[in-house]
């Protein structure tokens, strides 16, 4: 499954709750590394989530994300790709639920 064909989901899910492209974007940097360019580019590409992970520079404090998501502990999930993905859904989860920037970027 390619990263862009989810993307258009996160925008309406992240606008539908009033937050913005730019935070969406600010949250996907902060666990990915990736800048919006890098976005555009993998978004362009139909990068897949396998590929979007592997080149990823995943936070040093992605240890710090926890809680359910889809019925899952993200914390105790096995599988890595698996698990970087729901840690994605759940940051992204956490912004359209109104939580501030500094509680989901775990500062």
């Amino acid at each position: 499954m390619s990263f862009a064909s989810v993307y258009p989901h996160y925008v309406k899910k992240v606008e539908t709750k009033g937050r913005t492209i730019a935070e969406l974007h600010q949250v996907i940097e902060w666990l990915t590394g990736y800048t919006t360019s890098d976005l555009t580019r993998i978004i362009e590409n139909k990068i897949d989530f396998e590929t979007f992970f592997a080149e990823a520079k995943l936070n040093p404090n992605v240890d710090k994300i926890k809680g359910v998501i889809c019925g899952y502990r993200v914390e105790e999930i096995e599988d890595p790709l698996y698990q970087k993905i729901r840690y994605l859904d759940k940051l992204i989860d956490e912004l359209a639920k109104g939580k501030s920037m500094d509680k989901i970027l775990r500062e």
